[in-house]
């Protein structure tokens, strides 16, 4: 839990994912499910590996139902919107670091590092907390590099949604709409890599992930 926020806030947020946790809950229940390159996930597992997840900041809402009750660990903001999701996905099934690229995020690296040596799998939104939109940023690539395990880039997209009109153009699909995850073969980075091949692996997941984007399009049922 935040230290830095009043008992009110707190009780602000613990109010919020009340009603936010059903409502996702509800919502995932009704989505129809389409997958793609999800050998890559279970070629993963098989190799005792743990899987970094790694998806943009804007597919966060779709994200959470399908990801849910897989013990995975995520790094939430150490403000009042990180409160109240922090609660939401704790009822789901998730953990969490608290930080962010501003505050906090080398602490946050350094439990999940310490999380994955554990065994745990870890989930990364590249471009958050505040973007830019669909630009990686590094910790992820620094993590797989720490800890031997891979990213595993995956991408969703819905029949329909709503858009909001936030930095990440967020998307919320809507109910009982076609949902389509495509995952990409694992990206991995060696231990001790220089600036240039971590680079290398942040630019590989912008590409990589642009591609996950079309092929989830071409799952979903054309309309009518």
């Amino acid at each position: 839990m935040s230290s830095s926020l009043s008992r009110g806030r707190r009780l602000e947020a613990a109010a919020i994912a009340a009603v936010a946790t059903p409502v996702i809950t509800s919502l995932g229940r009704t989505y129809h499910w389409h997958e793609t390159g999800t050998e890559y996930l279970d070629q993963i597992v098989r190799d005792g590996r743990q899987p970094i997840y790694a998806l943009w900041h804007g597919r966060i809402m779709p994200g959470i139902p399908y990801l849910r009750d897989r013990g995975i660990v995520v790094i939430i903001s150490e403000n009042f919107d990180g409160e109240w999701i922090a609660r939401v996905v704790g009822r789901l099934g998730f953990d969490t670091a608290r930080g962010s690229s501003s505050r906090g995020g080398a602490r946050a690296l350094v439990q999940l590092r310490r999380d994955m040596r554990a065994g745990r799998p870890v989930a990364f939104t590249l471009d958050g907390p505040r973007g830019p939109r669909e630009v990686a940023q590094p910790g992820a690539v620094w993590l797989a590099g720490a800890t031997g395990n891979p990213l595993l880039p995956f991408h969703i997209e819905s029949s329909a949604s709503w858009t909001a009109s936030s930095w990440d153009r967020h998307q919320v699909p809507k109910p009982f709409s076609h949902v389509a995850v495509a995952m990409g073969p694992p990206i991995d980075v060696p231990a001790g890599a220089d600036e240039a091949v971590l680079e290398r692996a942040r630019q590989q997941l912008e590409h990589t992930l642009a591609d996950l984007k079309a092929r989830a399009i071409a799952l979903l049922p054309s309309p009518r």
